[in-house]
């Protein structure tokens, strides 16, 4: 935790003698384990100073949630390629597909990769049957759902265009 960043027992002396006029905290050397627990900081008693600590994940309702959501995004990424939710990856929320094949591409977020993606599926005489891009920073997703007919070729030739980090034939 960040708990130890600010020097708790400093900030309340400068509040004292008024030379800091006010705080907001959200991170505490010590926090309760459980919302039953006080909580206790030095700061409590100063008027001009917002304390918020962290007891909201520590109820058995938070844990359980946390227990189900973050293995259900897991799931919703290795069954049907869904990011939504993720911090750090580009969102896309995907419906469930019948009859097709879902590609994955992830890559540097480039100028150009979309396009050397449905060249390839123009060459070959490919139908999108849906297609889905996102670019988060570095980072882009083309998700394409395709005909069930292909040549074995094509997934070679996605997965060497360049700037390509992952391919993955989810279904």
């Amino acid at each position: 935790s960040r708990g130890h960043v600010v020097d708790l027992p400093a900030l309340e002396d400068a509040l004292e003698r008024g030379k800091v006029i006010g705080a907001g905290i959200d991170e505490y050397p010590y926090e309760p384990k459980t919302n039953n627990e006080e909580f206790i900081n030095e700061l409590r008693s100063q008027p001009n100073v917002i304390l918020t600590p962290h007891i909201g994940g520590s109820t058995e309702e938070a844990q359980a949630n946390i227990g189900n959501f973050v293995p259900g995004k897991l799931l919703e990424y290795i069954n049907n390629g869904s990011t939504y939710g993720s911090v750090n990856f580009p969102e896309v929320q995907l419906p469930l597909l019948h009859d097709s094949h879902r590609l994955l591409h992830i890559h540097e977020n480039v100028p150009g990769i979309l396009a050397k993606i449905n060249n390839i599926f123009a060459t070959y005489h490919i139908n999108i049957r849906g297609q889905y891009l996102k670019t988060d920073g570095n980072i882009g997703y083309v998700i394409t759902d395709i005909a069930k007919n292909y040549a074995d070729e094509v997934i070679g030739e996605l997965k060497n265009i360049d700037k390509t980090i992952k391919f993955r034939l989810l279904y």
